[in-house]
């Protein structure tokens, strides 16, 4: 992995769990909490696995285990 995919995975982390927010906050006007909150679950379960994942990766890359690609 290369530090440039490394950044755009961190975006898109940060963006599906805006989105998992923006998702509860919206279906929260219709539905009952319980509801929005499971639409929401999803999205944001996905992002914060993808945290954990960067989170990894990159303690892989500072300790020199599995470094970065510097393309």
């Amino acid at each position: 992995m290369n530090q440039h995919t490394y950044a755009k995975l961190s975006i898109l982390a940060f963006g599906l769990i805006l989105v998992s927010f923006v998702i509860v906050g919206f279906s929260r006007i219709v539905l009952r909490y319980e509801t929005a909150r499971l639409l929401g679950g999803p999205t944001l379960l996905a992002g914060f696995g993808l945290v954990c994942f960067l989170f990894v990766r990159g303690l892989f890359a500072y300790t020199n285990i599995l470094p970065l690609e510097s393309r």
